[in-house]
């Protein structure tokens, strides 16, 4: 099939006008903006060899093969992840850089949604993410997936309820940065009675580093614990370091700079309980993009 210079403008002008919602789809799908990349890249490779021409829907079409090759490469993905040293976290996106990411709906994008779709099947997690997040129909959802609509509404309804269940309603957006403010005051000078009044009951403490030293490799749980761990490490974690606020995930995270490098980045998450879970993202390879922006 010979392209015209013409039709490869068209093609790159429809890829390009639909990119923001593939990548959406994809990174929900993968947790990661690296592997997102990665296979966006696939897929526009896969759309200039496409026939177009009998291409009725490109969007369609593009959404298609994006969620088929993000099962795809979940199930790699995860393969891979077994052999991650400590728990792995969804790799943070910068969502005032991008504010598409969540403009439509924020659905599947804050990290305690992603953690929990880890354990979803692929096809759970594609059917999820096609609902609630981009408010795919059905049918549609059912022929992007090779499947009919019942099993597609099992597929979602399973998935919603998984999610739901094991996770409390997040509060407002100005009130997780109150408490992340006042986790911030109490943590710096480990006033334990502070941090256990901002405590859920079961909070945990999450430390992402891949092997990194000083980076916790299991999850410190319960309110006593996680007090005992941030008082610990007072004495040394918060010296001369430089706090940047950035909006990562549609949440308030924060850029931990020390010596001129990055040490990490942070959230929390919080309930009306308080604080459920704090994150804390010390591998280099995830939080580049974000650290650059920060500097």
């Amino acid at each position: 099939m010979t392209t015209s210079q013409g039709d490869l403008d068209d093609a790159v002008a429809i890829f390009t006008s639909v990119r923001p919602r593939l990548f959406g789809i994809a990174y929900r799908m993968l947790s990661s903006a690296a592997e997102a990349e990665d296979l966006l890249q696939e897929v526009w490779v896969r759309w200039q060899t496409t026939d177009r021409s009998v291409v009725v829907n490109p969007g369609a079409f593009l959404a298609t093969a994006t969620t088929r090759m993000a099962i795809n490469a979940l199930r790699s993905a995860r393969v891979r992840r077994e052999s991650y040293v400590g728990p792995w976290l969804p790799e943070p996106v910068d969502t005032s850089a991008d504010p598409y990411l969540g403009a439509e709906r924020g659905e599947a994008l804050e990290f305690a949604t992603l953690m929990l779709m880890e354990k979803l099947s692929a096809n759970e997690r594609a059917a999820y993410v096609l609902r609630e997040a981009f408010d795919y129909p059905y049918d549609q959802i059912a022929q992007i997936l090779n499947s009919t609509e019942p099993a597609v509404r099992q597929l979602v309804s399973r998935a919603r309820r998984h999610v739901t269940e094991e996770r409390h309603a997040p509060v407002a957006a100005d009130a997780q940065r109150e408490l992340l403010d006042a986790f911030i005051a109490a943590a710096r000078t480990g006033q334990v009675s502070a941090l256990e009044q901002l405590f859920a009951t079961g909070v945990t403490s999450f430390s992402d580093g891949n092997g990194r030293v000083r980076v916790a490799r299991t999850p410190i749980v319960g309110t006593e614990r996680v007090t005992k761990f941030l008082a610990a490490i007072s004495t040394w974690f918060w010296a001369d370091v430089d706090l940047r606020f950035v909006s990562v995930n549609g949440q308030t995270s924060v850029v931990v700079h020390h010596g001129g490098a990055v040490r990490c980045v942070f959230t929390i998450g919080a309930s009306a309980g308080g604080i459920d879970h704090v994150l804390w993202m010390f591998n280099p390879d995830k939080i580049g993009a974000i650290s650059s922006r920060a500097a």
